[in-house]
């Protein structure tokens, strides 16, 4: 309690520290200060600020904050960078032996594990809160997991001529879902068979562009996954562990994945744009779904998943030039998008 008492103390002072700099630079642009005993300059900014708060700031860090607000009186930095909070990447390293004495920067840590292959590209990221997992999708085929514990689960997936549009995790049925262009794959990471890692869902008549999960906590026996295609239509696709067992196809027995065949399933779709669906995703707050288009007229739509089967009017949006990225601010009750 003394500690964040004296903490406290030296914020204060630190602060009006930097209220007085601020006074001085402005009379200074105005050509009414007159210099005295009391005059900040750098080296007096740096002997106060070493003095309040010791060894728990770097001289380099001291040095940006200086110069940052002597450069924009305007926008005044955050105290916090005075720790070196808001350090950039190329500005130097913790070292991690040591912590600040007044707060604990979390460390960046490199995975040195290689994601993808040479021109190759990440086309889904996924973090999974609740199991603190992340979940990454490459292009070209490679799915991997990566946990807490830095475990690294990784699969390639021999591709045909598709490509890897989007990926995200089933947490009832704790798989990785990734679509193609034509197929809908089902990868099991834990699954220690090299025979028997996921499925293969196929073919699909329109080409898939996007996918999210359906966050709804009533059945741990199934899951449920939103997709979009080119041509403007929207799935609905709910999956039971019993259709891992039932469905499967003797066909590729051998192959990596097996197959199962889309016609077996029942997959309502609906066509809710005129262009390409460029993102989907669900918002278990709202209980809603948003998907966007390009399409000027049915850009963006919002509304229940049950839509999608019983064909009612939805709640559409319409945006010149369409919109490529939405998202849900649930502190400020509020749907940004970007076109």
């Amino acid at each position: 309690a003394l500690e964040l008492i004296d903490f406290k103390n030296a914020l204060e002072q630190f602060q009006n520290l930097v209220e007085k700099m601020i006074i001085q630079k402005t009379e200074e642009s105005s050509g009414l200060y007159t210099k005295d005993d009391d005059e900040i300059d750098y080296e007096k900014f740096y002997t106060t600020t070493r003095t309040l708060f010791g060894s728990a700031v770097k001289d380099q860090d001291i040095q940006a904050f200086f110069r940052k607000l002597m450069s924009n009186l305007d926008e005044r930095p955050e105290w916090l960078e005075i720790f070196g909070c808001f350090r950039g990447e190329n500005d130097g390293m913790f070292s991690p032996s040591k912590e600040s004495m007044v707060l604990l920067v979390s460390e960046k840590q490199q995975i040195t594990h290689s994601v993808v292959k040479r021109k190759d590209v990440i086309k889904g990221i996924v973090k999974v809160p609740l199991l603190h997992l992340t979940v990454t999708a490459s292009q070209r085929g490679v799915l991997t997991v990566f946990s807490k514990q830095c475990r690294v689960y990784v699969i390639y997936v021999q591709m045909d001529t598709a490509w890897i549009t989007g990926c995200d995790f089933l947490p009832n049925l704790k798989y990785v879902v990734a679509v193609t262009e034509s197929t809908i794959i089902l990868w099991d990471y834990k699954s220690k068979e090299s025979k028997s890692d996921g499925f293969v869902i196929k073919p699909m008549k329109n080409c898939l562009l996007c996918v999210c999960t359906v966050t709804v906590a009533d059945n741990l026996a199934k899951d449920t996954i939103l997709m979009g295609d080119d041509k403007g239509y929207v799935y609905l696709f709910t999956i039971t562990s019993d259709d891992f067992i039932m469905k499967q196809s003797k066909a590729e027995k051998e192959s990596q994945f097996k197959v199962l065949d889309s016609e077996s399933f029942d997959i309502p779709k609906r066509k809710l744009h005129d262009d390409w669906v460029g993102r989907i995703k669900y918002f278990s707050a709202l209980k809603r779904f948003g998907s966007c288009s390009t399409d000027s007229t049915n850009s963006f739509v919002l509304d229940d998943i049950k839509r999608l089967e019983d064909y009612l009017p939805v709640k559409e949006f319409s945006v010149p030039e369409g919109v490529n990225a939405f998202t849900y601010c649930g502190k400020a009750k509020v749907i940004v998008t970007g076109g």
